[in-house]
């Protein structure tokens, strides 16, 4: 079953190539380019497609804001440019500026690794354990009572663990190693967004 074109691989051989393009750039000065990170970033959206109605608020609200960002590329070459512009125009939390939507891709890259965590901390542990505990912890704190209360009932719909394997033609232990090569390489990408932010005294709680 494991095949070397899974979702799965591509997303962690494409976040590996990116941490260490991350991890090669000695300071925060150091610019990584837009469309690089949207390259990335878009394979990841197969994985919410395929947790179904649970996470459908992740996959649309995340999918449309890599195209939004994956547009701006073409006219701002690094991450660096458009949180420059934004501070600029006094546009940095307005809802659809570039990043505020580069704030909820970053969200959607730890939604992710917090889930893959879950997801393998025990064989017994429920997808929808592992998913309610991911979105508890990364997302819940910025979303309305509203979306909390239809991202819960959503759960309900989950895949179990073996369907979701199935979906994304693993086995248990193919799936595994490769969610922990995610983890590994999401956490440099995820640090360094948040640093460009820091270093412009954005605050990271919203």
């Amino acid at each position: 079953m494991e095949n070397g074109a899974t979702p799965l691989t591509a997303i962690a051989e494409s976040f590996e190539g990116l941490a260490k393009l991350v991890n090669s750039l000695k300071d925060s000065s150091q610019e990584l380019r837009l469309d690089t990170l949207c390259d990335a970033c878009s394979l990841v959206s197969v994985l919410f497609s395929s947790l179904g109605l649970a996470f459908k608020f992740a996959e649309i609200e995340y999918v449309s804001k890599v195209r939004d960002l994956v547009e701006a590329s073409k006219k701002h070459e690094t991450l660096h440019t458009i949180l420059d512009a934004d501070i600029a125009n006094d546009t940095v939390k307005t809802p659809g500026s570039h990043t505020r939507n580069l704030r909820r891709v970053r969200q959607g890259l730890d939604l992710v690794r917090a889930l893959f965590e879950q997801f393998m901390s025990t064989d017994e542990y429920s997808l929808r354990e592992a998913a309610s505990t991911a979105y508890t912890q990364v997302c819940a704190p910025y979303h309305s009572w509203t979306v909390r209360t239809a991202v819960s009932a959503g759960m309900y719909t989950l895949p179990t663990r073996e369907q979701l394997l199935l979906k994304l033609n693993e086995t248990n232990q193919s799936a595994e190693k490769k969610m922990r090569r995610y983890i590994n390489a999401s956490g440099p990408v995820i640090e360094y967004i948040d640093k460009l932010y820091i270093s412009r005294k954005i605050s990271l709680d919203w």
